[in-house]
């Protein structure tokens, strides 16, 4: 909130107070009284004599009330600003996220799901002007948020997905293909998906090469990541009978052919996310690849406060006038 003058030209008005002041004081010398007293003068003009003093005071409240009047109408108001962001080239976003048990493999930290699940997170709150879905797989596809431009209502989903919601597997085509119907029917100027994965496709019933044909045909640009080290990986590969995996250490196997395929035919990326820095800037590459058009408005709304200053100073004037002929009549 800023305080301000509308029209801060009317302050040069100010001046001619002191032209005012000075012609009362002159014009109140020349004044001669009809008949002098001796001594009369020093006694009108002795410090102790406060009777006397209130003939000053109807001219103080005439000044003051033209000072007043001068500041109204150099129109005093405050200004509150607020602003608002919109999109003006919005974005349709789709996550895909493989959630079969090697997600919960430990070479990225704590694991491959919940680093996944924390960089998409941060993803999301930086894209506030977009509409994003959510789509999980594992053994088949699953929609668990449709797109929505309630980020609150996306990011508390995507917190409570976990490795076991789905039959086992990795149907990459399906969960491709989940994500191609969630956004064929979209209106946004540009529609994205984003493909997750750590393994290789091995369940569903839609080839993944099929399925990204059908993202190509509705104008879905395909990201795919691979997520795992180069190498050997402690990754889990049994339950026991506390209900808690084993892990072992398994070569990680990613079939980065297929991926960078998908994302040939879509006009996308393939990107490998080694370990939990490459994964978040991955994420960034993609948010500078798929940057979105904001527009700010701006609303402004102003609070006069010219009619107080001019109120006052009618009531300044009119104590003038009611005490220059009632109460102080006589020493004036």
């Amino acid at each position: 909130m800023t305080e301000q003058f509308e029209n801060p030209e009317f302050f040069w008005l100010l001046l001619v107070i002191p032209l005012i002041a000075f012609w009362m004081w002159y014009t109140a010398n020349k004044r001669e009284a009809e008949l002098n007293f001796p001594g009369a003068t020093q006694i009108a003009g002795s410090s102790n004599n406060g009777l006397a003093l209130l003939r000053y005071l109807p001219k103080i409240l005439r000044l003051s009330a033209i000072a007043l009047v001068i500041i109204g109408m150099a129109r005093p108001r405050t200004t509150e600003e607020t602003s608002k962001t919109k999109s003006s080239d919005g974005i349709d976003i789709v996550l895909a996220i493989d959630i079969s048990a090697s997600m919960l493999a430990r070479d990225l930290k704590p694991n491959r799901l919940e680093a996944t699940k924390n960089v998409a997170s941060e993803f999301i709150k930086n894209r506030s002007g977009d509409r994003f879905g959510l789509v999980i797989y594992a053994g088949e596809g699953f929609t668990q948020t449709p797109l929505t431009s309630d980020h609150k209502v996306l990011q508390n989903t995507l917190k409570d997905i976990e490795c076991g919601l789905l039959p086992r597997g990795t149907a990459i085509g399906s969960g491709l293909a989940t994500a191609v119907n969630r956004l064929k029917d979209s209106k946004a100027k540009s529609k994205v998906a984003i493909l997750l994965t750590d393994g290789e496709n091995n369940s569903g019933n839609i080839d993944p090469l099929t399925a990204a044909e059908l993202a190509e045909k509705f104008n879905i640009r395909t990201y795919t990541i691979g997520v795992g080290t180069n190498g050997m990986a402690q990754t889990p590969v049994s339950i026991n009978f506390r209900g808690e995996y084993n892990y072992q250490y398994v070569k990680v196997n990613i079939d980065e052919d297929l991926l960078k395929e998908i994302a040939k035919t879509t006009g996308g990326q393939y990107f490998r996310a080694t370990d939990n820095e490459r994964l978040k800037d991955i994420y960034t590459e993609i948010d500078k690849l798929e940057k979105t058009k904001l527009q700010e408005l701006k609303f402004y709304s102003y609070d006069e406060k010219f009619d107080k200053f001019v109120l006052i100073g009618f009531i300044l004037f009119g104590l003038e006038i009611l005490l220059r002929y009632t109460l102080l009549k006589s020493f004036i």
